[in-house]
C-alpha cells in the first residue's frame, strides 16, 4: 500500500495530486463520477498501447467538453503539461490514489437473492482493487450453498468475519423490510463505508457510516427524464 507522502510526490508527465485527505471535502459527487469514469476511459487506453492524452480526447469519448475535465482534475491537484497533454500512466496513477483505488478493499455482500448473485459475479470489483471476502444471508437453504468462490455464510457469522477480514465496505442487497437494521449491524462491527442497493435510505443522524444508495428505480427514472427532456 502507497503511504501519503508516496502519493502526494509529483509524478512523471507532470502530475502532482493533492495528498490524500487534503482535497476540497465539498467537491460535487458529480465531479467524482467523472472522475472515476475518467480512470475507467485511461485504464482502457493504456491497455490499447497509448501512453499519451489531450483533455479534448478524454472529453469526446465521454461526451463532455475539454474544460469540464480541466476544472475536475483542477480540485485534485495539476495534471498534465500544456501543449503536451496528460501522461496516461501518470493520471490513471494520479486518480486512483484520489479515488482510493490505489490498494485493495475488503468487501462484503450482504443478500444472496436475485441482485445478490448478479453482483458477485461482477468482475469489475476486483479489477479496481475491491476484493469480495464473504456473502451472507438469513434463508437458511442458501446458507452453506456456494456463490462464485464463496460459502453463503448466516448473518451469525457477520460481525467475526469483518474483524477477521478487516472489512470496511459492505454491499447491501437485501429488502427494504431489513435494511435498515442491518445497517446498523455493519456500523457497529466497524464497517465504515456501504453500497446500498436497498429502495430505501437507512442514514441516521450522526452515524459514521457513509452510505452511497443504488436505486435501480430512481436511475431509470433519471433515464426517462432526461430522455423527455432531450426531445422537447
Amino acid at each position: 500500500m502507497m503511504s501519503d507522502s508516496e502519493r502526494s510526490k509529483k509524478l512523471p508527465g507532470g502530475t502532482r495530486p493533492i495528498p490524500p485527505g487534503t482535497a476540497n471535502p465539498n467537491v460535487p459527487v458529480a465531479t467524482v463520477t467523472r472522475l472515476a469514469l475518467y480512470l475507467r476511459e485511461l485504464q482502457q487506453l493504456h491497455r490499447s498501447g497509448l501512453q499519451r492524452i489531450q483533455s479534448g480526447a478524454i472529453a469526446k469519448r465521454l461526451g463532455l467538453n475539454d474544460s469540464q475535465v480541466r476544472r475536475d482534475l483542477s480540485c485534485f491537484g495539476q495534471f498534465g503539461q500544456r501543449g503536451v497533454g496528460y501522461s496516461i500512466p501518470a493520471l490513471t496513477q494520479a486518480i486512483q490514489a484520489i479515488l482510493g483505488t490505489d490498494r485493495s478493499w475488503n468487501v462484503i455482500l450482504i443478500g444472496a437473492g436475485n441482485l445478490g448473485r448478479a453482483l458477485s459475479g461482477y468482475r469489475g470489483f476486483d479489477q479496481q482493487g475491491f476484493r469480495l471476502v464473504g456473502v451472507f444471508d438469513c434463508v437458511e437453504d442458501k446458507i452453506g450453498s456456494k456463490l462464485g468462490g464463496l460459502t453463503i455464510q448466516s448473518l451469525d457469522d457477520l460481525e467475526a468475519v469483518v474483524e477477521k477480514e478487516s472489512v470496511e465496505l459492505a454491499i447491501l442487497a437485501v429488502p427494504a423490510s431489513s435494511a435498515a437494521s442491518v445497517a446498523q449491524r455493519l456500523e457497529i462491527a466497524g464497517v465504515t463505508g456501504l453500497l446500498n442497493f436497498a429502495p430505501v435510505s437507512v442514514r441516521k443522524p450522526g452515524s459514521s457510516l457513509t452510505v452511497v444508495d443504488v436505486d435501480l428505480a430512481v436511475e431509470l427514472q433519471r433515464l426517462a427524464f432526461a430522455v423527455v427532456n432531450q426531445k422537447n
